[in-house]
């Protein structure tokens, strides 16, 4: 029998000393997990720093970790990474095991232009050997430092001159049902980069929209869903494209307008606030299938009351049974459809919602 090594998270290993040793304040802390964040604020002394997150969600699950162990820094969502201002010391990039490679690059790049002159950025990568960000870095700032700490790697590099800001970015084109095509720009960190996602397209094909109906697009990404809702709702429909991620929404918003939607608006938010309750005929949900299903449960909660009685709730998943039991707990009845290997849940038409 062999037993297989059980790799210790990262929000629970020390800060390495190549980092502590040399962080110069102002620091900032980009992306990473709450945990492992709050984690490595933990071994810096109360340095001052700016933690950035692209999301509204992560970036309150920060906050209350931070709070949790006394550690004090400031959070900042944004689009982009170089939305902070160009006066840091020190930049400490976390990257996600397995994560977007695109964007790894784009941070990498935004990075370099938030540091002071002669700044210096760390990377600390989960991997044992890492030649990606060594290269990367390399590319980028002109040269870089590796040290190899069994079982992860910590590179750097300081800026030293200017370079061009340049935006990592994928236009593709997508159309539902013979009509007319959509052309929508895509961004690293959101969802579907660069394609229609299989899952949003079986949702799109399957849902009811009428003309002058208003629609919900919940977890909104780029805004597929929203703007192909949009043809059929038509110039007396209204579309709200909702969304945590703050990169997501810009990018709704830009793709609408490019595609003749006559009246939207955007939400960032991370628990659905913000929208008009009971004014809404069409929610139509794609969440992710991280937390446990945890935002599943919240657009079914968030849904029952931006419906008005007799609308229309539309989610797309491959975990049906689990999202169906809970689903039942908010509608009164629910439909199941397979379509491109996904599940549509949705509410039975005209049996409306439970009242609550």
């Amino acid at each position: 029998m062999s037993y297989r090594h059980k790799e210790t998270p990262r929000s629970r290993r020390v800060l390495p000393d190549v980092v502590r040793e040399k962080v110069r304040p102002p620091l900032a802390v980009v992306l990473g997990s709450p945990a492992e964040v709050a984690h490595c604020l933990s071994f810096l002394d109360g340095i001052e720093t700016t933690c950035y997150q692209m999301d509204l969600y992560q970036a309150e699950r920060l906050q209350a970790e931070l709070a949790k162990q006394q550690t004090a820094a400031t959070v900042v969502t944004a689009a982009d990474l170089w939305d902070l201002p160009a006066d840091f010391q020190t930049v400490l990039y976390l990257p996600a095991r397995a994560g977007e490679r695109a964007l790894k690059i784009d941070m990498i790049e935004q990075a370099f232009h938030i540091l002071r002159p002669h700044g210096t950025l760390f990377v600390w990568s989960p991997y044992e050997t890492d030649s990606f960000f060594a290269g990367l870095l390399k590319k980028i700032f002109g040269r870089a430092h590796t040290s190899y700490l069994g079982g992860e790697t910590v590179v750097w590099g300081r800026r030293e001159g200017d370079r061009p800001r340049r935006r990592h970015e994928v236009t593709f084109q997508a159309r539902i049902a013979g009509g007319p095509p959509c052309r929508f720009l895509s961004r690293p960190g959101v969802f579907s980069y660069g394609r229609f996602d299989h899952g949003a397209r079986a949702l799109v094909e399957t849902m009811t929209v009428h003309p002058g109906d208003w629609v919900v697009d919940l977890g909104c990404g780029c805004g597929t869903n929203g703007i192909f809702a949009a043809q059929r709702a038509g110039t007396t429909g209204h579309i709200a494209f909702v969304d945590s991620n703050v990169r997501a929404v810009a990018l709704a918003e830009r793709n609408a307008r490019n595609n003749g939607v006559a009246d939207f608006h955007t939400v960032a938010s991370s628990r659905i606030e913000g929208l008009a309750e009971g004014r809404f005929d069409v929610v139509l949900a794609n969440p992710p299938y991280y937390a446990n299903n945890a935002i599943a449960r919240l657009f079914l909660a968030r849904s029952h009351r931006l419906l008005k009685p007799e609308g229309r709730f539309y989610l797309v998943t491959k975990q049906a049974q689990e999202i169906a039991d809970r689903m039942r707990e908010v509608f009164k009845n629910v439909e199941a459809l397979m379509h491109r290997g996904y599940t549509i849940l949705s509410n039975t038409p005209g049996q409306g919602i439970r009242k609550k």
